[in-house]
């Protein structure tokens, strides 16, 4: 057996949208579907289930009308979005930022 530790390069892993962790976490658990979160929350079918299936991405309201109904802290689903963006953002840069040499203080 190997004493060398277990790295896991973050870019192999799957990258969940806040939508996706919307549904996984929160929706499914629950057995609700966009319809039932829709009408809980004041907002379309559509504009819920475009950002479940990740062609849309979570705004500021849809994020306080969660935060509400699932009783979570403001900025809870947006920070999920955050984290999606930007792993999208440097697996998109391709190596690109090791270039970047930082300023020195």
């Amino acid at each position: 057996m190997s004493k060398s530790p277990i790295t896991t390069n973050p870019d192999w892993l799957h990258n969940a949208h806040a939508g996706e962790m919307l549904w996984l976490e929160f929706m499914e658990p629950l057995g609700m579907t966009a319809a039932d979160l829709a009408a809980a929350i004041g907002l379309s079918v559509e504009r819920v289930q475009t950002v479940i299936d990740g062609d849309r991405p979570m705004d500021g309201e849809l994020d306080l009308r969660l935060a509400r109904y699932f009783r979570m802290s403001e900025g809870f689903f947006l920070g999920l979005q955050i984290d999606y963006e930007l792993l999208e953002a440097k697996r998109a840069l391709n190596g690109e930022l090791d270039r970047i040499v930082p300023r020195a203080a």
